[in-house]
């Protein structure tokens, strides 16, 4: 596995900020770590990173402990902080040089960084310095600083915060390309980010992980204990009665004759026997496919 935590916690003094938590991440993975702001996603991700210290539970990288070789398994990742940390008086490949040099590259550095700032599109502003960048451009270096020692793994923590569209766009298409041939961890918020990048999607909430969809098809299919029925009869219906029909956990309400039913199994045999013996008729019935945006919603509540 290229990346395995297992009941892994963290406290900071009294306060507990990630909880137990377990997940492993297989190689060639894109992986969307998603989370509201605060429920411990940058956390995990500088523990993988080495930066921060871990009270309890295990995290490895490529198979090794990151406390018992923390050395060995930072070289093996490439980290982008959200906070892109950039000598912003140091030219693009000046930097790029300063960094491959801590890496001990020698000889090798000078074509390592023309070959990122060519990967990552650097090439018409490779002359400026960082500060004379735009924000999408100033993304690309970070991103091509975590690649020059050519890590198997790649931890990205929120990419694409304050970029307009079409920064967007470049930078998303850039990481699906690095996706390639490199496990990639990366943190959002954001739902189209995990539609736009990632093939996996795990969720974490109040340091607990809550969900992990490995098809994130099934994100939008019905759970089978959560199943949404849009029902609109013919004439007007009382709520109670709705609510007495086995299984339906809750009633959303559009209209007196317009309802979302929420049931932990298929209930529309019983909807239909329901609207026989009140002598109403159904216009409409249909299953409400959830977005991930709901779902989204529902775990992190």
């Amino acid at each position: 596995m290229s990346i395995s935590i297992a009941n892994l916690s963290k406290k900071y003094g009294e306060q507990t900020v990630l909880k137990d938590i377990s997940f492993e991440i297989g190689e060639g993975e894109v992986v969307g770590f998603l989370g509201p702001n605060g429920a411990g996603k940058t956390t995990t991700m500088k523990i993988l990173a080495g930066a921060l210290s871990y009270s309890t539970g295990s995290a490895k990288v490529c198979g090794i402990e990151v406390k018992a070789d923390q050395l060995k398994t930072s070289s093996m990742i490439g980290y982008l902080p959200e906070q892109n940390p950039l000598y912003a008086d140091m030219y693009v490949k000046e930097y790029l040089l300063f960094v491959a040099e801590t890496y001990h590259l020698g000889k090798e550095k000078e074509q390592r960084v023309n070959e990122l700032i060519d990967k990552v599109g650097l090439r018409p502003e490779f002359h400026k310095k960082i500060g004379q960048l735009s924000k999408g451009y100033r993304q690309r270096v970070g991103l091509a600083q975590a690649l020059i020692p050519n890590p198997k793994v790649l931890i990205l923590d929120e990419p694409t915060t304050g970029l307009d569209p079409n920064q967007l766009e470049e930078i998303r298409s850039l990481i699906r390309e690095i996706g390639k041939d490199k496990t990639v961890l990366l943190s959002t918020h954001i739902m189209q980010e995990i539609k736009a990048i990632c093939n996996r999607v795990i969720v974490i909430n109040n340091g607990e992980i809550v969900a992990d969809y490995s098809d994130l098809s099934k994100i939008r299919a019905f759970d089978e204990n959560n199943l949404h029925l849009e029902v609109e009869f013919t004439e007007e219906v009382q709520v109670e009665k709705l609510k007495e029909l086995e299984t339906i956990s809750d009633v959303e309400i559009i209209s007196d004759k317009h309802f979302i039913l929420v049931a932990s199994a298929d209930i529309r045999a019983d909807v239909f026997d329901f609207a026989t013996k009140t002598n109403n008729k159904i216009l409409t019935i249909k299953t409400v496919e959830r977005s991930m945006e709901d779902v989204f919603r529902e775990l992190t509540k």
